[in-house]
Parts: C-alpha cells; structure tokens; sequence
C-alpha cells in the first residue's frame, strides 16, 4: 500500500512538470516619442508582446492582437482609447514576440508638457491582457 501512495506521488509530480506552463501576456520595451509638425504634433510609439496564443495553418502562424492607448496629460487627466484596433499578425515562423507600433495626432490644443502614453494590450484569442506605458514631451523648440 505504501508503495501504491508512492508511485501516485511520484506519477502526479512527473505529470505536473511535464505539463505544458501557460505564458503570461507581457508587453514590454514601450517607447514613445513627439514631433512638432507646426500647427499639430505627431506622435509615434511602439511596444513589444509576447506570451499570445497563435495558431498554425498551411505553414503560416497567425496571432491576434487588440489594443487600446490611453493618453495621460501633464494635468493627470487621461484621455481614454485615443486610438484602438485590432490586428492580424501573420508570419512564416512562431512568433516569439511582435510589435504594435502606433501613429497619431494632437492638435494644437495639447499643451507643452510631459505625457505619458499607456499602452492596453489584449490577446484577442486567449482574452488576457497586459498593459506598459512610455513617457514622451511635447516641447516647442
């Protein structure tokens, strides 16, 4: 009997390290930055992901990435999902990680400051989400 429980034991915890760990969602190197186009600013900010599910299909992987981006004035006020969408990633080979790189304007009504930009990440498969934030300035020179 006591060699019964034993190797109940010992066949649990090769099962239980032999099981395949979830990755965690996890976005990361965030970096923004601001251009002074005149009458407006262009801002221009990337970020990476990993830990997403893909999917194989006739040799092409697929992941699918939403996000939001939040915008956090000098003020502390912050402006909710500036910008949002969802995108199709594809590649030849499993992604280890992929970027979400975004583009938008603010209008002269955005004063000098600093800004930070905060970046929503969802797995649009798996529903986990994670989220970094980068800070930015907008500075007439």
């Amino acid at each position: 009997m006591k060699a019964l429980m034993i190797s109940a034991i010992l066949l649990l915890i090769v099962i239980t390290g032999c099981s395949k760990k979830e990755e965690k969602l996890e976005v990361y190197n965030a970096e923004a930055f601001a251009y002074d186009l005149g009458e407006s600013w262009e801002v221009d900010a990337t970020t990476r992901v990993k830990g997403f599910k893909q999917t194989e299909k006739d040799n092409k992987y697929t992941a699918k990435i939403s996000y939001s981006i939040d915008l956090v004035k000098p003020d502390g006020q912050t402006v909710k999902s500036i910008l949002s969408k969802t995108e199709d990633k594809v590649n030849d080979e499993s992604f280890i990680d992929v970027p979400v790189e975004i583009q938008f304007d603010l209008d002269s009504t955005y004063q000098n400051g600093d800004y930070k930009i905060i970046f929503n990440i969802k797995d649009a498969e798996t529903g986990k989400s994670a989220s970094a934030s980068a800070a930015f300035k907008l500075q007439d020179e």
